[in-house]
């Protein structure tokens, strides 16, 4: 069993940072990959980035490559979330997700087994 915990959303004005950290507890999690996905009013939940389970995998989604960086430190049990550059469309709530499935991580939200409750992100304009 594992659990997840978010923090680090709020409000930013467009071109502000955030850093979003996802609190993982459960002894195996370290052999998780992990996601971090978000889901906007009246959207689907959708891929953000992923990262394999030692860190030396990962994936972005096209709309935020160079604006957001994902990063895990495994002796503190918790995953990163750098958002720069942060534009009014990554409005959302953002979600950080775990599985072992898929070492490398995967873009597929159904192949997650445990997700955090979520941390809302607004971004003004």
């Amino acid at each position: 069993q594992v659990q997840l915990v978010e923090s680090g959303g709020g409000l930013v004005q467009a071109g502000g940072s955030l850093r979003l950290s996802c609190a993982a507890s459960g002894r195996t999690w370290i052999t998780y990959a992990m996601g971090w996905f978000r889901q906007a009013p009246r959207k689907e939940r959708e891929f953000v980035a992923t990262i394999s389970w030692s860190g030396g995998g990962i994936a972005y989604v096209d709309f935020v490559k160079g604006r957001f960086t994902i990063s895990r430190d495994n002796a503190k049990n918790t995953v990163f979330l750098q958002m720069n550059n942060l534009k009014p469309e990554d409005t959302a709530v953002y979600y950080c997700a775990a599985t072992r499935r898929h070492s490398r991580g995967t873009s597929d939200y159904t192949d997650y087994d445990y997700w955090g409750q979520g941390t809302q992100v607004t971004v003004s304009s």
